[in-house]
C-alpha cells in the first residue's frame, strides 16, 4: 500500500471521528446516562443547603436517582441568612433557595465567587389576607405587609402596581425598589416593610401581606388562596448556586440534570398545582 493511500485512509478515519463527536447535541437533562467520572461503586457526597419547601422536597425526590449515579445527596435545611456565605467558604457544595437577582445583589455586596449552576423553578410571589377574599374587598386605609429585602420588596411593589394600588417611578434600578420609589398611591393604603421571616407570623396584624410561595407552603397555607400573584412569566427563577470553579464538577452537573427531567416537571405540576412552576 503506497503512502498516498495510507494518508487518505487516515484522513477518512479522522473525519468520521470528528463529525461523530460534533453530531451529539443532547444536554445533560435530556440524557439518562450517568455523568462521566461518577459511579455507584465510587460515590461522592454533595452537601446541599436548601429551603424546606419546595427545594428540599425536590432534592429528596431526585436523591435515589442520584445515588444510582454515584452521588450521595446530603441535604441540610437553611435556618439563617448565611446560605451564600456557607457555599462561598466551602462548608456546603451547593445551595438551593434563591433567584438570580437576589444572588447578584449579595455578590455585589459581599464579593462572593458564586455562580448559577441551573434554573429549576419559579415560586410566584403573592398577596394573601386573613380578612378578605378578593382584591375588591380591600378597604381604604388597609395596612399591607411586604418583605424588606430589596429584590422581594421590588416584586411586592410591582404586583401592587400591576393590581392598581400604586405607581412606581419610571427610572428604577433593575429588580430593586423600596417604598421611597413609590411615585403615587392610586389606592389609600399603608405599607409596612417587614423581615420576610416574620411576615407570616405577623399576618393577622395586616389587612394583607405579600410573601414568597415557599414561605406559604412551609406554613401549611394553600398558595391558591392568594388574592393575586405574579404571572408565569416571572423572571425570578430559583437556581442552584455553587462556587464559580465548580460549575463543571460532575456531581453538580448530575444534580442539575436530575432536577430538570420530565419526571421532575410532572412531580412539580402534580404536587404544587401551579404554586410552583418548572423553569426548564
Amino acid at each position: 500500500m503506497n503512502n498516498r493511500r495510507i494518508i487518505s485512509i487516515l484522513m477518512l478515519i479522522l473525519s468520521v471521528t470528528f463529525f461523530s463527536g460534533c453530531g451529539s447535541t443532547s444536554t445533560a437533562s435530556d440524557s439518562h446516562e450517568p455523568v462521566k467520572n461518577l459511579s455507584k461503586e465510587n460515590p461522592v457526597t454533595l452537601k446541599v443547603l436548601a429551603d424546606q419547601v419546595p427545594h428540599a422536597e425536590l432534592l429528596n425526590f431526585v436523591k435515589p436517582r442520584l445515588a444510582e449515579e454515584g452521588v450521595n445527596l446530603e441535604i441540610t435545611i437553611l435556618q439563617n441568612d448565611h446560605g451564600n456565605e456557607d457555599v462561598d467558604n466551602g462548608e456546603f457544595d451547593v445551595n438551593f433557595f434563591q433567584h438570580q437577582p437576589y444572588l447578584d445583589s449579595v455578590k455585589s455586596e459581599k464579593g462572593y465567587d458564586l455562580a448559577n449552576a441551573g434554573n429549576i423553578h419559579v415560586e410566584p410571589i403573592g398577596f394573601y389576607s386573613e380578612k378578605y377574599k378578593t382584591k375588591e374587598e380591600i378597604p381604604d386605609g388597609a395596612v399591607i405587609g411586604i418583605p424588606n429585602d430589596v429584590t422581594n420588596e421590588y416584586r411586592a411593589l410591582k404586583i401592587l402596581e400591576d393590581n392598581g394600588f400604586l405607581k412606581l417611578r419610571s427610572n428604577l434600578e433593575e429588580h430593586a425598589a423600596t417604598v421611597n420609589d413609590i411615585a403615587e398611591y392610586t389606592k389609600n393604603i399603608k405599607i409596612e416593610e417587614i423581615d420576610s421571616a416574620q411576615l407570616i407570623r405577623l399576618k393577622t396584624d395586616f389587612d394583607g401581606y405579600i410573601t414568597n410561595t415557599n414561605k406559604i407552603l412551609e406554613a401549611g397555607i394553600d398558595p391558591n388562596t392568594a388574592l393575586f400573584r405574579e404571572g408565569k412569566d416571572s423572571p425570578y427563577t430559583n437556581i442552584l448556586v455553587t462556587k464559580s470553579n465548580r460549575l463543571n464538577d460532575p456531581a453538580v452537573v448530575a444534580l442539575k440534570r436530575a432536577l430538570t427531567t420530565e419526571e421532575v416537571r410532572k412531580f412539580i405540576e402534580e404536587k404544587y398545582k401551579g404554586a410552583v412552576i418548572p423553569a426548564f
